[in-house]
């Protein structure tokens, strides 16, 4: 935060590990020449369970001359989104002595969400509203650490549920489609009545698409949009958005990932280029862990609401079964509410679908 604007966002989930920076000894299982790499089989996966996962690894990060068999020494670089596997790096700086693990598998993790925070804002000081949680940050941060009875007020939980819609509607009027596919992400830009005034139409849309883009850069990075991106802002001819292109590049500076705006499209779209690393959160938020974690929230708040309250999730399958791989969410459900998981499986639920009941008696 800053002046009481958001940022940066992320989400944590410590018992669920995304595993980007995570350091694996593999073994290569294919060598692809028509994808100018080859698969690695992660013994152990990105959470340490042996799911044989399976990531990349580019020629250009180190495939290259290697044969199907060998052991090699990776790092995951980009998390597995849209139904693939990670990226992987074999350039990673190690050093064997006797206390570390020799085997195949995860032999580091790598840095968390709030921790690579804390790290890019230095002297920012972390809000902590759990006392067991800021007990087992304090070796990492110190006297940054602050606990406050409420971290997320009221103005940041509403922002930060607006980031789970596909619509933002600025102060101005203007409103912010945004529509992930698996190809790209589009973003549509409808300026409504603030295009309207008195002064030359070309004036008020150059005006005003200039005025918005901070917080389309904002926006981008808040919900870690990634890959490519193409955004149609407000009015304005295809030729006349070219004027727009020096305010957008400074509007995306600021951001760590180092998005690179590479032009307008003959139909007037603006290209963005924006590294994948983590998950955006529109797929973080998606599918059965996300699912069951919101549960499990809907349960904590109830539970502090009305203290002695018993309450059973039921859900689908794959909810409890997300929930039950997760190596934290439950057990610190249980330490929050004082009262130990109660949950169970409901087949004619559909999909990702889960639904809470209070105990009497």
């Amino acid at each position: 935060m800053a002046d009481g604007v958001p940022l940066d966002y992320a989400l944590w989930r410590p018992g669920s590990p995304d595993g980007v920076g995570d350091v694996y000894r593999g073994r290569i299982t294919a060598i692809v020449p028509a994808m100018a790499g080859a698969f690695v089989t992660l013994a152990g996966g990105t959470s340490g369970r042996s799911d044989g996962t399976e990531g990349f690894l580019p020629d250009s990060a180190g495939a290259k001359g290697l044969t199907e068999g060998a052991i090699v020494l990776v790092r995951i670089t980009r998390t597995a989104q849209g139904g693939k596997g990670p990226r992987l790096s074999a350039r990673v700086k190690w050093e064997e002595n006797g206390s570390e693990h020799k085997g195949h598998g995860l032999l580091r993790r790598g840095i968390d969400p709030l921790r690579e925070l804390a790290a890019r804002y230095p002297e920012a000081s972390v809000l902590v509203d759990d006392p067991a949680l800021a007990a087992s940050l304090r070796a990492d941060l110190g006297d940054r650490l602050i606990r406050v009875p409420q971290a997320f007020d009221d103005v940041i939980e509403t922002e930060v549920e607006s980031l789970a819609s596909s619509e933002v509607t600025l102060a101005s009027g203007v409103r912010l489609s945004v529509y992930p596919t698996p190809a790209l992400v589009a973003i549509d830009v409808d300026g409504g009545a603030a295009l309207a005034g008195r002064d030359v139409a070309a004036r008020r849309h150059l005006a005003l698409n200039v005025s918005l883009l901070p917080e389309l850069a904002r926006q981008i990075r808040l919900r870690n949009l990634s890959g490519a991106i193409m955004v149609d802002l407000a009015g304005m001819k295809a030729k006349q958005r070219t004027a727009l292109g020096s305010a957008l590049v400074t509007a995306l500076a600021g951001d760590p990932l180092r998005p690179r705006f590479l032009g307008f499209t003959a139909l007037g779209l603006a290209e963005i280029s924006r590294p994948r690393v983590r998950a955006p959160l529109h797929e973080a938020l998606s599918g059965p862990l996300a699912s069951g974690l919101s549960a499990l929230r809907t349960i904590a708040r109830a539970t502090r609401a009305e203290p002695g309250t018993r309450m059973t999730l039921r859900a689908a399958p794959a909810v409890i079964a997300a929930l039950e791989t997760d190596q934290v969410a439950l057990t610190e459900l249980a330490r929050i509410t004082g009262q130990g998981s109660n949950s169970r499986s409901d087949p004619s639920l559909p999909g990702d679908g889960w639904c809470i009941e209070a105990v009497h008696g």
